[in-house]
């Protein structure tokens, strides 16, 4: 099944995703931004991107770093992958946070994340005393071996 998804632009220099090849997971999300932001090395910043979006029930959008910025500046996502709820309406911003030496310049256009289409199954919840027991048990980090 493939989902739809339908984008807003709610301002002129919004960028409306695509995928860039025919084998990419991932649709490059641009920054809409009044002026330049710099990042400081350790610093973080919301970057708008200037567009709203509907994802189809049953399906969110993972947002992802892009490599080329994580290689050459060591700017990431900072809650990578941040979610999008397929409810969610409001407009779409990234969480960039500069883990490189030197201060990154955010331009407006500038291809800042990933956005990758994913199937969510949502649980049923229960609440019990006791768990069923496993192999593992309650072992922590690094349990399994190294």
């Amino acid at each position: 099944m493939t989902p739809t998804v339908v984008f807003k632009a709610l301002r002129g220099d919004a960028v409306i995703p695509r995928y860039m090849t025919a084998g990419a997971a991932g649709m490059d999300l641009s920054a809409a931004i009044d002026a330049p932001i710099v990042l400081a090395p350790g610093a973080r910043a919301a970057i708008g991107t200037g567009l709203a979006v509907a994802i189809a029930p049953g399906f969110e959008g993972q947002v992802r770093p892009r490599s080329g910025l994580a290689r050459s500046h060591g700017v990431t996502v900072a809650n990578a992958p941040g979610t999008i709820d397929s409810d969610y309406r409001g407009e779409l911003a990234v969480l960039l946070v500069n883990l490189g030496a030197e201060a990154v310049t955010i331009d407006r256009g500038m291809r800042i994340a990933q956005l990758v289409i994913a199937p969510v199954v949502q649980a049923e919840i229960e609440v019990a005393d006791e768990l069923p027991a496993t192999e593992r048990g309650a072992g922590g980090f690094g349990s399994t071996g190294r």
